[in-house]
Parts: structure tokens; sequence; C-alpha cells
């Protein structure tokens, strides 16, 4: 079974399954904060419980706990390493916190996965006159892929290439046909 909890600053719902929603609900820590009432989204796009407390010593400490690495860290801790020691979501929606969607990466992966900050909306895709030329990172130097009459064709170039050189971890361009 999959469980929706609403966000408090948000329209949108995160996702749970039931053996996550389960340990939630029963944690004692976990259900004295009341986190499932109180998860919020955060600039980052992630899912966070995010608190301030007021000290017996006086002045105030924050408690931030984000929901996919406080999932990871309980059901995924044979899966970190030195290397992958990052959590993220396998299909990109940083909403989904079901079991299934958490791994754990390494920096270079994430870096690779961040949201592409190109005007043409795809990742090594950029526009050259009236062209679109598609560029991937390879071991830190950029790779002249080719250029391309439109950025879905350049993008589904990147698609391959990225494909070949990193596998599963490597970023995929959401175009037609891939």
């Amino acid at each position: 079974m999959i469980y929706k909890i609403k966000l408090k600053n948000a329209e949108e719902t995160v996702l749970l399954d039931d053996r996550v929603y389960e340990w939630i609900k029963s944690d004692p820590y976990l259900s004295k904060i009341d986190i499932l009432n109180n998860l919020r989204m955060h600039s980052s796009g992630c899912v966070v419980f995010q608190k301030t407390w007021k000290k017996a010593e006086g002045g105030f400490k924050t408690e931030t706990i984000y929901l996919h690495k406080l999932i990871a860290e309980k059901f995924l801790t044979d899966d970190k390493t030195k290397v992958q020691r990052l959590v993220g979501a396998k299909n990109g929606d940083k909403l989904d916190c079901r079991l299934e969607n958490i791994v754990y990466r390494s920096r270079a992966t994430a870096s690779r996965m961040r949201k592409t900050s190109s005007n043409t909306g795809f990742t090594g895709v950029y526009r050259e006159h009236r062209r679109f030329r598609a560029v991937i990172s390879l071991n830190g130097k950029a790779k002249h892929i080719g250029m391309f009459d439109t950025a879905e064709e350049a993008a589904a170039a990147y698609n391959k290439v990225s494909r070949e050189h990193f596998g599963e971890e490597g970023k995929i361009n959401k175009v037609k046909g891939w």
C-alpha cells in the first residue's frame, strides 16, 4: 500500500510505502514530534521536518530531518559506501520516498542528476544560432557530441552518450523514444 502525506507548506504530497509509514508511526521519537503531520517542502525540493525548539538554558535550536535521508539510514544501511553516500531518488522525483525509489549515490552521480540550467530545458543541450549543440562532461572535460536541428535531437544524442558512459547512473533527458 502507498500512503500520500500532504505537506504543510505546499499542495503536493509525499509518497511512502507501508513499511516506512508503519515504522515512522511506531517510532517513539518520530511519533512524539508528529513528523507525519509536520512535513514541509524544502527549498531544494526535498521533504523535511523542521522545527525550532527553545533550549532550557536559553537560545534556540533548529532541528532538520530530511525524510529521504532518514529512510535511507534506517532501511538501506548496507547500500551506503565510502563513495556512494548521498541519498537520491531513482526516478528524480524527490517527493517519492518509497523504498524502491531511494538510492545511495556518489557525488558525481548526484551532480549529473541535478536539474538542468540550460534554456532548452535539456541537460547538455545549448542553442547556438539556429541549431543545437549537445555536450557532455567526461572526466571533468566537455566533450562535443554534435550539432542538431532540434533540441530534442540533441537531447537524444546526449542520452545515448550518457547511457554508454555512465550506464544507469547517467542522466537521461525526457524526450520521445527515451
